[in-house]
């Protein structure tokens, strides 16, 4: 891939969504070169948010049904970024 793909992923409720982003995240698993996962601090939200970026590489077509998948997901919100 010559170009540099990143997803941000924006989990807002993670009882309903965690489980079906991290089976989309393992049958992607090789086309996830990082996953960086930042999580929501404050007291009031601890735990109820948490944004996951995702650095892409190998075929864009697979990276493309990777987006297409956590689009489908309720609860989450999906941004990306081509360089």
């Amino acid at each position: 891939m010559s170009e540099i793909r990143i997803l941000g992923v924006l989990v807002r409720e993670p009882g309903k969504a965690s489980l079906r982003v991290q089976e989309i995240f393992t049958k992607y698993g090789c086309s996830i070169k990082t996953r960086l996962g930042l999580n929501e601090l404050e007291q009031e939200n601890c735990g109820e948010c948490g944004l996951i970026l995702l650095e892409l590489m190998g075929d864009v077509h697979e990276c493309i049904r990777l987006e297409n998948e956590l689009l489908q997901v309720d609860g989450i919100r999906v941004q990306k970024m081509v360089f």
